[in-house]
């Protein structure tokens, strides 16, 4: 029988997002391809520190089925590195002890084609073409944005997502944006009853949901958080849209427009999700923080 990860939450993960390659990057930027190969082989012995995703990576790597005794989560590495350069990186998960084993090192090449091979539920990357092109390919992605924000020293894993263009499409967003606030806040109350359609990172909190199903509400590794910038009357459209996909939301904040950042550290989110590149940087302040590039905002 062939080997199958199917039944996992599988995430798939750059170098970059997971280990701090900050000064590796440095100087494949300012001095070329050769003398990075050179820095990364001579360093291969030298353990790299965590990144921006390795907390949340370790947390969900902890997540075991409690009738099966199995992991229920699979972390793959896609990188750009060479095979010889991505030594190094395999030695810093061993020093880490992270159950991750599978890896692509595409020596240059944009690895994104893997995410879907691969059946990834979510992509995290810091290289904002590869996160585009895996949006495209209909896969939840984020670029990770560098952050120095508290960590959930709890074992639960808390995840947050923004609503319109990251759980949901932005058919709400584009009026918001075309017509202004008014005019959303109108459109959304005549529309309250009619679900809204699903945005990329649906089907990850789909995915989040089937394993929260295993575990008692008040036991649960997961809890995830709706954060976002509408109120009143504009919930109800949301709330609506939650119960016609039968998926629970742990925590929904509604903002009215206010910064999340605080609400995101009360929450002590893991990870945040948001379309916006001003509420990214925001919430990066106080948490890890991946930006998601679709969208009416995110279109040049």
């Amino acid at each position: 029988m062939a080997v199958t990860i199917s039944e996992k939450l599988v995430i798939a993960i750059s170098s970059r997002a997971l280990f701090d390659l900050d000064e590796s990057h440095r100087i494949f930027e300012e001095k070329g391809i050769d003398a990075y190969l050179k820095y990364q082989i001579s360093r291969e012995n030298d353990i790299l520190e965590p990144g921006v995703a390795y907390h949340l990576v370790k947390k969900l790597l902890n997540i075991i089925d409690p009738q099966s005794k199995e992991r229920l989560t699979e972390v793959i590495l896609l990188s750009r590195n060479s095979a010889d350069t991505g030594l190094r990186i395999f030695n810093s998960i061993q020093h880490h002890q992270l159950p991750i084993t599978r890896a692509v090192f595409t020596n240059g090449e944009s690895p994104y084609k893997y995410v879907t091979a691969f059946g990834a539920d979510l992509f995290l990357s810091a290289h904002g073409e590869d996160v585009s092109r895996a949006l495209e390919a209909n896969c939840a992605a984020a670029m990770l944005l560098p952050s120095h924000g508290q960590l959930n020293s709890t074992k639960q894993v808390r995840i947050a997502f923004d609503g319109d263009a990251v759980l949901f499409s932005d058919e709400a967003e584009r009026v918001f944006q075309t017509q202004g606030l008014d005019a959303f806040r109108d459109s959304e109350s005549k529309a309250a009853k009619k679900p809204l359609q699903e945005g990329p990172f649906k089907g990850f909190l789909k995915a989040l949901q089937q394993i929260q199903n295993l575990f008692p509400v008040d036991n649960c590794p997961i809890r995830t958080a709706l954060v976002t910038a509408r109120d009143a009357p504009a919930h109800e459209r949301v709330i609506n849209t939650l119960r016609a996909w039968d998926i629970r939301i742990d925590e929904a904040l509604f903002l009215g427009g206010l910064a999340k950042g605080e609400f995101l550290k009360a929450f002590e989110a893991d990870i945040f999700f948001d379309d916006q590149q001003g509420h990214c940087h925001s919430a990066s302040e106080h948490v890890a923080t991946g930006h998601v590039p679709h969208g009416v905002v995110n279109q040049k």
